[in-house]
């Protein structure tokens, strides 16, 4: 069991029922339309995002929706070594090779109905990459086969690359660690990913003081 997933490894505690709210509240931001395809980044350090990701991924596949939580960030990634899996094949292996995107390279978890996409083998040119029509096509198949996708993103201030695939996605959440994330940081990566009219649908505090939940939506 992956030792940072607090909904796997105390799920009655504050942290992982703040998750399950944020779950919640993210199903019900929009009644108009259902969110299914959500990016999850930072303002411009990592924050523990894709930490962040996999646990509300969790959440989604243990409240009955099928799930693909996808290691979009090209870059860094990270959830393989979180989850203890190889990342030899995955989200790139699906963009480079015609059998992949018939048959994708996902990775089953012990949590019923989430499954893991890893980054694979990183390109030298993450945004054309993300930004290509074959992403569109990825992001297509994948909901073929799940309810709910999870992408975790590179942080904002970095590079481009989660500007040019949240445009695609049907939100973008971001993470933001107590006492650490500069607030300059957080409007500024706000302000851009709105200037290109990306859906930022809230943000989740961790390390929140303890007389607040660990985990926190606004």
């Amino acid at each position: 069991m992956p030792a940072n997933l607090i909904t796997l490894k105390d799920p009655r505690s504050a942290a992982a029922d703040a998750y399950r709210t944020l779950r919640t509240n993210l199903m019900f931001s929009n009644l108009d339309q259902t969110l299914t395809t959500l990016g999850v980044t930072a303002p411009a350090e990592d924050n523990n995002k894709g930490v962040a990701a996999a646990n509300l991924a969790v959440t989604f596949a243990q409240g009955g929706k099928p799930t693909i939580l996808v290691d979009a960030d090209l870059r860094r990634p990270t959830l393989h070594s979180l989850w203890g899996v190889d990342n030899a094949r995955g989200l790139t292996t699906m963009l480079l090779e015609g059998g992949a995107m018939q048959n994708p390279p996902l990775v089953n978890t012990e949590v019923e109905g989430l499954r893991l996409l890893p980054s694979g083998t990183l390109p030298a040119n993450p945004v054309d990459v993300l930004a290509s029509a074959k992403m569109d096509q990825v992001i297509q198949r994948l909901m073929e086969l799940a309810e709910v996708l999870i992408f975790d993103m590179p942080p904002v201030l970095v590079a481009a690359d989660a500007l040019v695939l949240g445009q695609k996605l049907g939100g973008v959440m971001m993470v933001v660690q107590a006492n650490q994330t500069r607030r300059d940081h957080t409007s500024r990566a706000k302000a851009q990913l709105e200037r290109v009219h990306i859906n930022v649908v809230g943000a989740v505090m961790l390390d929140a003081p303890a007389n607040r939940p660990s985990s926190q939506y606004r």
